[in-house]
């Protein structure tokens, strides 16, 4: 401000001192029109002086407002942006043209005088650099400046309509969150209902029939009370727990009076029980059951007593907002349908990785249980429990083909064992991305490899094969169960499956495509039957097709394994094999030290290809 009002003070008084009495000179002397018109002009000048300090003592207060209320430094960037939004009429900028007839009025009232780009000035420099005439002006005419200002006041009125035509966001589409977007078009099951309220009293709409009041004989505002209550019931229960936390040390578990009392209300409330309905009851239940059948959920006052009922209410509106936030975790994967997340399978509790079409009632769940003998699929870990008091079965079914130590082979056939076959493949689907066989079982046999112990035979791992391959495919699908990965299996079942084409004096290839985890055990498959192969290959000159058939290694599968290892060389128009020692003494060493626990024995193989194959 100080250098500012400084060089104003320096133009007032330059002006002053050109409007004093000249001293006389013999050559030069002042008419009184000249006078009149240097006085006009000191007038002028002194109106910007006055201007341009209230400006500036403005601007610097504002700044320093700004500056001790944020309590942090603002640049020159962040001023401007303030000062922009605050002027919603500012006056047109007008150009010098030179003459010394133009005149720009600047009153209290009015805004600083702009600079090129339109925007307040910042600086003394702006502020010179921005202004009409630095210089001496003269008095223009009355007319040109009344018009003048009310172009202005009109060019103002136009900005500012067009920055609230700017500002107003009326007709601009309103954006949706998230589970507005996603349920977009969705609607309610329920006849007659219009998708408003929700059971929980949470939310505002819902698209479920779990989620519908009037699927439940309720209303939006009575699930909005009921929710309210139970809020309340919960910090109630809460505190109390924390008080008798603090009252009660962990030897002492008696009871608190608090508990003894509600213990004998719950037991009040269960005696006041309904011996049954009366006749006027009934009629209004079957009258309710004809009219909206299975579109509505049965009446159930008077069933029971009020507090059983009211426990009722909160489990559905409590597994309620469970299946919400299943349904938009669902919604927010890339499947848009995996609800299920983990299943419980023997002692292990396995995450899920895609989703498995499984019926729809168990589909929903968040965690599905099963029996790993005869892979039945439950609900809940009450049913698995009774389920395995009652499950006979030990091991897979079919013709057990293989056994060494406690690692068995059963073969199975889809047609003999269609359900266990399709639990089989409603399983693997959790962890494979690319099976598309789940129903359609009877073409396939299934090979189950068991690790035995005094409880059963714990399921491994499994391939499948179709009975009749015109492209003599030896496995369509293959999986190792997530708690057994990387412990040698998935080389045991690969193994396996050559094996047994081996005995059909057959060449085999896995079907495309393989997933990422199938391609890797693969590829590392075929790398240790090749240098195991040229470990003990003693000739010269070697033959794809003899590997093949020595193998059972497609010759296309180990072209390409050849080239990994950077072992096949075209020279001089011939193919030729690179024997590369350190691979093959590298594989030796592994070999050695890995040793034979996880490695198929031939001669425990107790199998007969089937007929017609």
């Amino acid at each position: 401000m100080c250098p500012l009002l400084y060089s104003v003070f320096i133009l007032f008084y330059s002006v002053l001192d050109n409007c004093s009495p000249v001293r006389s000179s013999p050559s030069k002397t002042l008419g009184s029109e000249e006078a009149v018109n240097l006085a006009a002009a000191a007038a002028a000048a002194a109106a910007a002086a006055a201007t341009a300090a209230a400006a500036a003592a403005a601007a610097t207060t504002a700044a320093a407002d700004s500056v001790f209320t944020s309590g942090r430094r603002v640049t020159r960037s962040q001023q401007g942006a303030t000062n922009a939004l605050a002027k919603k009429y500012p006056l047109r900028q007008g150009r010098s043209s030179g003459s010394d007839t133009e005149l720009t009025d600047l009153k209290a009232c009015d805004t600083p005088p702009r600079t090129p780009t339109g925007n307040a000035p910042y600086s003394e420099s702006d502020l010179e650099a921005s202004s009409p005439g630095n210089g001496p002006v003269s008095a223009g005419n009355d007319a040109n400046l009344a018009v003048s200002q009310e172009e202005d006041e009109r060019l103002a009125k136009e900005l500012s309509l067009k920055e609230a035509a700017a500002h107003d966001l009326s007709h601009r589409p309103k954006r949706r969150r998230f589970h507005e977007s996603y349920n977009f078009n969705m609607k309610c099951p329920t006849p007659g209902c219009n998708s408003l309220g929700h059971l929980t009293g949470r939310h505002e709409r819902h698209f479920s029939i779990s989620g519908c009041p009037l699927y439940h004989n309720l209303s939006s505002d009575e699930c909005k009370g009921k929710a309210t209550s139970r809020d309340k019931q919960v910090e109630e229960r809460t505190l109390s727990h924390r008080q008798d936390e603090n009252r009660h040390s962990t030897r002492n578990q008696a009871p608190s009076e608090r508990q003894l009392r509600y213990k004998e209300k719950v037991t009040d409330l269960r005696r006041k029980r309904n011996s049954g309905l009366n006749k006027e009851q009934k009629e209004k239940h079957m009258e309710h059951r004809q009219s909206h059948g299975a579109s509505r959920e049965p009446l159930l006052e008077n069933i029971t007593s009020d507090y059983d009922l009211e426990l009722f209410r909160k489990a559905q509106a409590r597994a309620s907002n469970n299946l919400e936030k299943l349904r938009l975790a669902g919604q927010a994967s890339s499947e848009g349908g995996n609800m299920i997340q983990s299943i419980v399978f023997g002692r292990y509790e396995l995450d899920t990785w895609y989703h498995s079409p499984y019926p729809e009632e168990y589909a929903r769940l968040g965690k599905l249980y099963m029996c790993e003998f005869c892979l039945k699929y439950m609900k809940s870990q009450t049913i698995l429990r009774r389920h395995m008091v009652k499950c006979v079965w030990k091991h897979p079914p079919g013709d057990e083909i293989y056994r060494k130590a406690n690692i068995s082979v059963f073969e199975v056939d889809g047609k003999k064992n269609k359900i266990y076959c399709q639990n089989l493949c409603l399983l693997a689907k959790l962890f494979l991305d690319h099976k598309t066989l789940y129903y359609d079982v009877e073409p396939f046999l299934f090979y189950v490899m068991t690790e035995a112990d005094n409880t059963g035979c714990h399921l491994v791992g499994y391939f499948s094969k179709e009975k009749n391959s015109f492209l003599n495919y030896n496995v369509s699908c293959i999986l190792t169960m997530p708690q057994y990965m990387r412990q040698g299996y998935g080389k045991m079942l690969i193994d396996f499956s050559y094996l047994l084409s081996k005995v059909e004096e057959k060449v085999g290839s896995p079907e495309r495509p393989l997933s990422d985890l199938g391609l890797i055990s693969y590829r590392s498959y075929w790398k240790e039957v090749l240098l195991r192969y040229l470990h003990d290959f003693q000739g010269k000159e070697i033959s794809i097709k003899e590997i093949s058939q020595e193998t059972a290694v497609n010759p296309v599968d180990i072209v390409s394994t050849l080239q990994s290892l950077q072992m096949l060389k075209y020279w001089k128009g011939k193919h030729l094999v690179l024997k590369r020692q350190d691979l093959i003494d590298d594989w030796k060493a592994k070999e050695t030290k890995r040793g034979n626990s996880k490695t198929i024995d031939p001669t425990a193989l107790k199998w007969t290809p089937p007929k017609g194959s």
